[in-house]
């Protein structure tokens, strides 16, 4: 009987050997792939590491505008501390001078006494150091004349108005050393911070920094908020200075006319309109009328965060004109471009 088996086919040489290998390589590739997390759509391979920089950037600068406007408060008073310290030091330079012409008075009333025959033991005791320990002495008063018991008394009072000038004098000078020592703390906070940021600022591409830099400047206006009219021919004035400093740089301390920090911009454009503003954002907050910010008018100072630790000006078309950070100089941003946390009209 004949058989009716099929003729076995030969493989090609390399045939069984390349499928295996193709089946064994796509399942490890589907394995691969099943480790690696699958990327949003859209999402470049590093735009996390890129937020992650930009977020601890923007960490960095909060914080070193935070120490700035620590600065700015302990600088203001250390100015108007050595203001009070001259003062006290001409004070104290006036008071021995009065000191030294009444004594000269009484020594050349001694002097005529010891022409005349010697000088009394009472006016000799007059030229002491201490009259206040002779004037106690009541028993002996009667032997001093009407005119020396004047001189003498004025005496006794400019040396212990002298005395205390010099003890305000000396506690202001000891005020003053602790504020230079404070200013020098707060500096040195400020530059660890700025620097720690530059770092972080260099690990960006030059086209991240542009991005960074220019993604919200002069882009987005807000709407539906407050007036486009100044509520004032000052607050007029202060909206055309603070447009002026546009593109003029930040520096941190700084307060115009070159060069700018955020508290010292609003600061110096109400200056240009003739009304002194304090000089820190946290002061600068209840400088004048809290506004809420729908009611927001060209000329008002717009408050950023909790702490009060940064400071626009609003301009009108949901815009404020600010000085951000180093780096970036004065510019138009959206008026939401961080939280706001109040609306002061001066």
């Amino acid at each position: 009987m004949a058989s009716h088996r099929s003729p076995r086919r030969t493989p090609q040489p390399g045939q069984g050997w390349t499928a295996r290998v193709t089946v064994l390589s796509a399942a490890a590739a589907g394995a691969a792939a099943a480790l690696v997390p699958a990327a949003p759509a859209g999402a470049k391979p590093d735009d996390k590491p890129t937020a992650r920089l930009n977020s601890r950037i923007d960490r960095l600068y909060e914080q070193a505008e935070v120490a700035t406007e620590k600065y700015n408060g302990v600088a203001e008073r250390t100015g108007k501390l050595r203001e009070q310290v001259a003062n006290a030091q001409d004070g104290v330079a006036r008071g021995q001078a009065k000191v030294n012409r009444l004594r000269d008075s009484l020594g050349s009333l001694a002097g005529a006494q010891y022409r005349s025959g010697g000088i009394d033991p009472t006016v000799e005791l007059m030229l002491t150091e201490d009259p206040d320990s002779y004037l106690d002495k009541a028993a002996t008063l009667d032997r001093i004349g009407s005119r020396q018991l004047t001189k003498l008394r004025q005496l006794q009072s400019a040396q212990r108005h002298l005395k205390q000038q010099r003890s305000e004098a000396a506690g202001k000078l000891e005020q003053l050393d602790g504020l230079q020592k404070s200013l020098k703390r707060q500096k040195k906070d400020v530059q660890k911070k700025l620097a720690a940021a530059r770092r972080l600022l260099h690990q960006l591409s030059p086209q991240e920094r542009a991005a960074r830099d220019g993604h919200r400047s002069g882009k987005a206006h807000g709407g539906g908020i407050g007036g486009s009219k100044p509520s004032s021919q000052r607050a007029a004035a202060a909206v055309a200075a603070v447009k002026s400093a546009v593109g003029r740089p930040y520096a941190w301390g700084a307060a115009g006319p070159g060069a700018f920090d955020c508290s010292g911009l609003t600061q110096w454009a109400y200056k240009q309109a003739g009304t002194s503003i304090p000089r820190t954002s946290q002061a600068q907050r209840s400088a004048g009328q809290q506004v809420p910010l729908s009611q927001a008018r060209p000329g008002d100072l717009v408050v950023y965060r909790d702490d009060a630790s940064h400071v626009g000006m609003y301009v009108g078309g949901g815009q404020v004109v600010h000085a951000p950070h180093p780096g970036a100089p004065v510019r138009y941003d959206p008026v939401g471009m961080m939280p706001v946390s109040s609306v002061t009209r001066p």
